[in-house]
């Protein structure tokens, strides 16, 4: 584009002798070839440096030069008209050169007229245009606005104006005296500050270039406030709740309420109004600044629950305006009383068989609060044989739920314990004592159902055996315990005449001394009763052991003795080894354990010839009897019991030896003899056995006559089949010895005219057996008259 201009402007370039002008668009760029001065001027190129040629410019900068060497004369700097001409009173612009030769020295002058272009944009003064309008500013006004400035001219200056879209604003265009344009703002719809504050606009001005350029300006609308909205509440009326007990200066609401206004007429001062009673502002503070509803006084829901107000809002305008709401302030309830219990009626002590569902108690609750906070539950502890039962409101009864026992329970601390519904739950208590009255309902309980008491024979009359206690858990006379023996005879003699209890402790004594020998058990009852109405008793059987003591030596009863200890024996000379030449049995009246036996030689003649069985007692030779032997032998045996210390019995057998041809016998059993029948002995044999018989025979009577004068025994405690009772008879004779012990044997004494020997035989243990003993004569031949003396077992 520059270039084409160039071209016309050389073309219709004048020239002049006196100046030569030139035209050139501003802005071209540098290095850009304007005219070729050579050509123009008449010169010659190649004496352009030769001469000195030289560019002056009448300007503060040197924008255009010449090449001495073609003559063209070009741009070294950009040509801003605006800033070469900076007064827009003319149109033209132009640069003056002088062109200066030597040789001879010419001067050529040069008019350099710059053309404008369209560079710059138009601009506003100021970076933005503030205006306060008021919003009772009527429809139509006007407002002036400073314009637009173009550095450039002609048809590139500012052309016009533009505003932004706007409901409320408009401008209108004006020409000013000097060509200049500038716009007026215009109101065309009334302003409302409490709808938009601030209004916004952009104003554009357009110049008239080609292509156009455009500057814009900001246009800040400020609405002044009028007084003319009256303070107004969020809400006509309010429904508020507060908590009970809240603390003083606790905040209820916040009024806020807002005046569409600005400045003072939007400042709110708050008060209550005259519809607001005297006892809501003595409760409730209201912050005339802020609004602000505080707790003044204490709330108590159960004294008052609803308070009613009236806030008026009023503004600060010259002419004030003013808004009202209304407040209504509810009072919630707070779980601030405690549910209460009150025991109307309470039995206490009652009887421990008392019937089930029988009313212990009444009691009632109450609580002050409402709703769940005022709901309340009674209960009791667990595992209590009661139960509640509710009989009205709030009312409930305490009834015996299961049976109750004194003995195991006397008395129950009960428990009432009331409980609102409230978050968190409020409680209170109340502890109730029943007592349970005793009754006889338990029998007295021994610790053992069966005793067994050891009692040492020879024991002391009146000694304690045993303390039998008894035990009653019922209370007072109920559990006062007296003890007796029931009454049980043996052999015709009663318990209480061998036996005392004590009836308050239940010391067992003994009134007599007991003989194992005699007595050495007895089975009985003790019976404890107690002093309630009706009494109840229980018994227990007693079994009393006598305890043997080694009081009895042994008694020997083989061979017999008639006087003395000495036993006088013949034995043939020609008896065999291992014969039997006499056994030795003694008896012991203690119990087994001491009535043990054993037999040893105390002296013996010839130790070598006979031997003893410390078991049963014989005497068996241990050879044969040689010449050189004594015919008499001393046999001295003593037999020794078990107990402690042992007691011992002897006998002396004096042994003579003879000739003869009896034959001796080494075993027990009954041998067939070989006698007379008709001899003298025999006869005394057979008389000796009738008496024996006969005194048999009366011992006989004389027991079944006394058995049948015993009573029977009482069915409570038979007596054990170990029990054995035996007493002397005072009409048996003094030889006459008692015992038990099935290990002896009965022994038959039987003696023959020429020296026969004794026959033994076993008897079955346990049955009754008659030890008769004929005394040996003296002589070999003669038989003693001496009387028979029978030990009955």
């Amino acid at each position: 584009r520059y270039v084409l201009l160039f071209i016309v402007f050389l073309i219709v370039r004048k020239i002049s002798s006196a100046v030569t002008h030139y035209t050139l668009p501003e802005e071209l760029k540098e290095g850009t070839v304007v005219a070729n001065l050579a050509t123009d001027l008449g010169l010659d190129v190649t004496t352009l440096t030769k001469r000195k040629m030289r560019l002056d410019i009448i300007a503060n900068k040197k924008y255009l030069d010449v090449n001495k060497e073609t003559g063209e004369l070009y741009i070294v700097e950009k040509i801003d008209r605006e800033h070469i001409c900076n007064t827009k009173s003319s149109s033209s612009c132009y640069l003056r050169l002088e062109i200066t030769l030597e040789n001879p020295l010419r001067i050529f002058n040069i008019e350099l007229e710059v053309l404008d272009m369209n560079d710059n944009a138009p601009q506003f003064r100021r970076d933005a245009i503030h205006l306060d309008i008021s919003e009772a500013t009527p429809k139509g006004e006007r407002f002036s606005l400073s314009n637009a400035v173009d550095p450039d001219v002609g048809t590139n200056s500012v052309k016009t104006y533009y505003l932004s879209e706007s409901e409320y604003f408009n401008i209108e265009i004006q020409t000013g005296r000097d060509g200049s344009k500038f716009a007026d703002l215009i109101l065309i719809k009334t302003l409302d500050r409490e709808k938009k504050e601030h209004h916004n606009l952009i104003l554009t001005a357009v110049d008239g270039g080609t292509p156009a350029r455009s500057g814009t300006v900001n246009i800040f609308v400020h609405v002044l406030d009028t007084n003319d909205n009256a303070p107004t509440f969020d809400k006509a009326a309010y429904n508020v709740k507060v908590m009970e007990n809240s603390p003083i200066g606790s905040l209820v609401i916040d009024l806020n309420a807002s005046d569409l206004d600005d400045g003072s007429n939007s400042d709110i001062s708050y008060s209550y109004s005259l519809y607001t009673s005297e006892k809501t502002q003595e409760t409730f503070n209201l912050n005339p600044t802020t609004g602000e509803v505080t707790v003044k006084g204490m709330l108590n829901y159960e004294d008052f629950r609803i308070y009613d107000m009236e806030v008026i809002a009023t503004d600060k305008g010259v002419n004030s305006l003013s808004g009202q709401c209304t407040i209504k302030i509810l009072v919630e309830d707070m779980n601030d009383n405690h549910p209460e219990i009150s025991i109307k009626s309470f039995q206490s002590p009652v009887s421990e068989n008392i019937e089930l569902d029988t009313v212990i108690a009444v009691v009632s609750v109450s609580d002050k609060d409402s709703g769940d906070n005022g709901q309340v539950d009674l209960h009791i502890p667990e595992n209590m044989p009661f139960k509640l039962r509710e009989s009205s409101d709030n009312y409930y009864e305490l009834v015996v739920s299961e049976p109750l026992d004194r003995e195991k329970v006397p008395e129950y601390e009960i428990t009432f314990t009331v409980t609102d519904r409230g978050s968190p739950p409020l409680s209170d208590n109340e502890t109730m004592t029943l007592e349970l009255l005793d009754v006889n309902d338990n029998v007295p309980q021994f610790s053992q159902s069966f005793y067994t008491i050891r009692v040492m024979e020879n024991n002391a009359p009146g000694s304690l055996l045993s303390s039998l206690t008894a035990f009653d858990p019922d209370l007072h006379e109920n559990q006062y315990l007296v003890y007796f023996i029931i009454e049980k005879e043996i052999a015709n003699t009663s318990m209480s005449m061998l036996f005392s209890i004590n009836p308050e402790n239940g010391n067992l004594y003994a009134l007599k001394t007991f003989d194992y020998e005699i007595e050495k058990e007895f089975l009985f009852h003790i019976e404890a009763r107690d002093s309630g109405s009706p009494p109840l008793s229980s018994n227990v059987t007693v079994h009393i052991i006598i305890v043997d003591q080694n009081d009895n030596a042994p008694v020997i009863v083989s061979p017999w003795r008639a006087h003395g200890s000495v036993v006088e024996e013949k034995i043939p000379r020609s008896t065999d080894k291992g014969s039997l030449v006499a056994k030795v049995i003694a008896l012991d009246t203690d119990s087994v354990h001491n009535s043990r036996i054993t037999y040893q030689f105390l002296q013996v003649t010839d130790a070598s010839l006979f031997s003893l069985d410390q078991y049963n007692g014989e005497i068996r030779t241990m050879r044969m009897f040689s010449y050189k032997d004594s015919r008499h032998h001393r046999l001295v045996v003593v037999a020794k019991d078990n107990g402690q210390p042992a007691l011992s019995a002897t006998v002396t057998i004096k042994l003579l030896t003879v000739e003869t041809d009896v034959k001796a016998y080494s075993d027990m059993t009954e041998m067939p003899l070989e006698y007379d029948i008709f001899s003298d002995i025999n006869l005394y044999l057979v008389i000796g056995l009738a008496s024996v018989s006969f005194l048999l025979l009366i011992t006989i009577l004389v027991t079944i006559v006394l058995k049948c004068q015993k009573p029977k025994h009482s069915k409570t405690a038979p007596p054990s089949r170990n029990s054995v009772i035996s007493e002397r008879n005072s009409t048996i004779a003094d030889s006459t010895l008692v015992s038990n012990d099935a290990y002896w044997y009965s022994l038959f004494l039987a003696e023959t005219r020429k020296g026969k020997l004794v026959v033994r035989q076993p008897v079955p243990k346990g049955s009754r057996y008659i030890v008769s003993s004929i005394p040996r004569g003296t002589g070999l031949s003669e038989t003693s008259d001496s009387a028979a003396s029978t030990l009955q077992v």
